[in-house]
């Protein structure tokens, strides 16, 4: 690491000077004076305002009746103090007579010069206050705390400087007088040692970015030290869940440029040798325990790369089971035997008896704003329950990941008994609210304003409130959601969502107005998987029908508005969830929505989705697939109650632009069912890293039908199954508003009638 040449400013070298050569001269008085008058018998104090005699004179009392030396101590404790600009002490007779100036007591606090950072921030930071005593030590530090708060914001050249207005009453002004500077920011990000992944792979890890040559233009990242040393730990967890158990960060070098605008940051690696798991094995040294039924606990193959992650999962599984089979105080012990030669580690769990130790309290400190039970949720133990450190560890992951705090730690000290455990939990706030204002476009709905709203813990309690408006020229949107994560104290989230919806589409021959009400609870059923349930209360009505449009729009629309309701489940499944980016990343969603009153039908819907690296981590594979079916068993569905894909869903067309279509008179009637398949592939160009620029082909394969109804003999064309395909390229590009992405489409299997589109652009997603 570097030493960072940040200036402190002068000295206040003036005031600091003047006191050195006061204090000079008074201890030659002190000393010469003592000499001639050993013992003295009285002490007069001269110059003191604020502070009280009697507090000087319990500093001097060692003087009374003592030698030079106990004069001169006495003398140097009274100036230690801090309270007095300068000290005079003479000898006249056998008296001391001791004459002080106190230091002014500090009027006025300003900051002169600061634009990137406000008072408000500055002030924070600081030590000196206003009305207290003016110290000029706190000064000076308060000068190196000011620079090194500039550093972590990138301006390491940031240089402040102390002045001093005097006032009348001992009062002054202090004023900190800034010159920001530049940021320095970090213009590269190199690997030495690396040779299964490349640099731009092992860059897309840390959390630490580059803004390289463009930096002027592009602002990406600022150089941190807590920032760096995080990421040499990201770098560790993301070789060692690979199977190099051998991996480690040699050092980190920080240059920082000639011109000092600009960090380069290298990472020296030894990467080792590539380990795949042997012979797995569980064994027990506790009587009475089934090990067959620990064994269905692991989930780690023969064949996988060794991943301490996975390890570590196939053991909290164990012990968690142990739990719910009564089984106290069991420990997983993992023995691993390593065969070099043949680059391999054979595992053994070994099911052992731990030490009989009891939580007996959990503390919470630092949380001013955020209740307690927010941070006692993440604790799957309570007040004595059995102590197992690897909970209190995953306890310590899901406080950090609620976000709320900038620091959090969890740690374990003896209790009041050898057998008794007390968390201590410490903790950061850090503000957890939002408020958003800007523009929104995409080729569907054209443009629109938007303003959101986010607070992710709403008083303190661990709420999360989502309020956002979207005002287009085709569409009005108002989104009301409230979500509390652990009703009744356990895992289990419960949310309530308003929603209400207009649009004004010139595509379509109707506008649409929808209202819906729908409260939801979620819990888990394993890691990775999580189920929703819901009830929905919904009001939808077709208005402003144009006179050409078709029948079947105008049928629909006569029906009047609509009330519904429904209930239905959502099951997702996502291999993310817990642990560190796997090679292949896994995700499925389903769910049913019944629907009953006036309408019952069963609306059922589902994606698949699988991405993994290649060719050394260089080209990106993504497949997904995606479909719905509705099947109504009473009453019959709207256009607007139907399926009707866009560009999100099926790249290349436009929406409505696919699917049942009047063909008197062009108009998309939408499907009760629908599937697509999306194969991608994303891959580099060349460009420099900081443009975040990268390519991209893709090919989508689908068809929506269905329209509930037997279209023989009528104007509807494509009720059936009737696919399309399209081909096309990407460019995707990560700016500072979001990651954008464009598509260049072209149709390689279309039907008459269909409304295509060569252009797309779209917030770039990925499942």
């Amino acid at each position: 690491m570097i030493a960072r040449n940040s200036v402190r400013g002068p000295r206040i070298s003036a005031l600091l000077k003047t006191t050195f050569l006061v204090s000079t001269l008074a201890l030659a008085t002190v000393t010469s004076s003592a000499a001639i008058a050993q013992n003295v018998s009285g002490i007069t104090v001269k110059g003191n305002q604020r502070i009280e005699t009697a507090t000087i004179l319990s500093y001097l009392s060692s003087a009374q009746g003592g030698s030079a030396s106990d004069i001169n101590a006495a003398v140097q404790a009274l100036r230690a103090t801090g309270l007095f600009e300068t000290v005079d002490a003479t000898v006249s007779g056998s008296s001391l007579v001791v004459t002080v100036q106190e230091y002014p007591t500090i009027n006025l606090i300003n900051f002169e010069g600061n634009d990137k950072l406000s008072d408000a921030d500055l002030s924070a930071v600081i030590q000196s206050t206003s009305r207290r005593v003016y110290n000029p030590a706190t000064v000076e530090s308060d000068v190196a705390t000011l620079a090194d708060f500039y550093a972590t914001k990138g301006r390491i050249n940031a240089t402040i400087t102390p002045k001093i207005i005097r006032r009348s009453d001992n009062r002054v002004d202090l004023v900190y007088e800034v010159f920001e500077g530049g940021v320095t920011e970090i213009e590269s990000i190199g690997f030495v040692g690396n040779r299964t992944f490349s640099d731009r792979r092992l860059r897309s890890v840390l959390s630490t970015k580059q803004a390289g040559l463009l930096r002027v233009l592009i602002t990406r990242d600022t150089y941190d030290p807590a920032r760096v040393d995080f990421d040499k730990q990201v770098l560790t967890d993301f070789y060692t869940s690979r199977g190099f158990v051998d991996f480690r960060v040699e050092n980190v070098d920080i240059e920082l440029t000639r011109e000092r605008d600009a960090y380069l940051v290298t990472f020296n690696v030894e990467e080792g040798q590539r380990y795949r798991l042997g012979n797995i094995n569980i064994v027990s040294e506790i009587n009475g325990v089934d090990v067959e039924l620990f064994r269905r606990e692991i989930k780690v193959d023969e064949g996988d790369y060794y991943s301490p992650v996975a390890i570590e999962n196939d053991i909290a599984r164990m012990e968690s089971l142990a739990l719910r089979q009564g089984v106290d105080f069991l420990r997983v012990d993992p023995q691993i035997t390593r065969n070099d030669a043949g680059q391999i580690l054979d595992v053994t769990y070994v099911l052992v008896r731990g030490e009989r130790i009891f939580v007996e309290r959990i503390d919470i400190e630092g949380n001013n704003t955020t209740l307690d039970r927010v941070v006692r949720d993440q604790f799957r133990v309570v007040e004595g329950d059995p102590f197992n450190p690897r909970t209190i560890r995953e306890s310590a992951e899901r406080i950090r990941a609620l976000g709320y705090f900038s620091n959090a730690d969890v740690n374990a000290r003896q209790g009041s008994g050898a057998d008794q455990v007390v968390i201590d939990v410490n903790v950061e706030e850090m503000p957890t609210g939002s408020f958003s204002f800007g523009a929104n476009y995409n080729t569907d709905t054209g443009t629109s304003l938007v303003a959101t709203f986010k607070e992710q813990n709403f008083l303190g309690r661990g709420q999360q409130i989502f309020l956002n408006m979207n005002l287009g020229k085709t569409n009005r949107q108002f989104t009301f959601d409230f979500t509390e994560p652990y009703l009744l104290g356990r895992d289990l989230s419960a949310s309530l969502g308003l929603s209400y919806v207009t649009t004004n589409n010139e595509g379509a021959k109707y506008d649409t107005k929808t209202f819906r009400f729908s409260p939801s609870i979620g819990f888990p059923l394993t890691e990775q998987a999580r189920v929703s349930t819901f009830y929905s209360l919904e009001y939808s009505a077709m208005q402003d029908v144009d006179a050409a449009a078709s029948t079947f729009i105008k049928a629909d629309a006569a029906k009047g508005g609509i009330w519904a309701n429904s209930v239905g489940y959502t099951l997702s499944w996502d291999n993310r969830r817990k642990g560190v980016e796997p090679d292949v990343v896994l995700v499925a969603r389903g769910g049913q929505e019944f629907g009953f009153g006036k309408s019952t039908y069963v609306k059922n819907t589902v994606l698949a989705g699988a991405e993994t690296n290649v060719l050394s981590d260089q080209l990106t594979v993504r497949s997904t697939f995606e479909g719905g079916y509705a099947k109504y068993f009473k009453g019959s569905s709207r256009v607007i109650d139907r399926f009707t894909l866009g560009s999100d869903v099926m790249r290349g067309f436009q929406l409505g632009g696919i699917g049942p279509r009047d063909n008197a008179t062009d108009d998309a009637l939408g499907g009760n069912a629908y599937a697509v398949v999306r194969l991608e592939a994303e891959f580099p160009l060349g460009l420099p890293e900081e443009y975040g620029i990268t390519g991209g082909a893709f090919v989508d394969y689908g068809s929506l039908w269905d329209t509930g109804f037997d279209c023989t003999g009528t104007t509807v064309d494509y009720c059936g199954f009737t696919p399309r395909s399209v081909a096309g390229l990407s460019v995707f590009w990560t700016t500072p508003l979001g990651p954008l992405r464009f598509n260049f489409t072209k149709p390689l299997k279309v039907q008459t009638g269909d409304n295509t589109r060569s252009f797309d652009l779209t917030i770039s997603t990925s499942f």
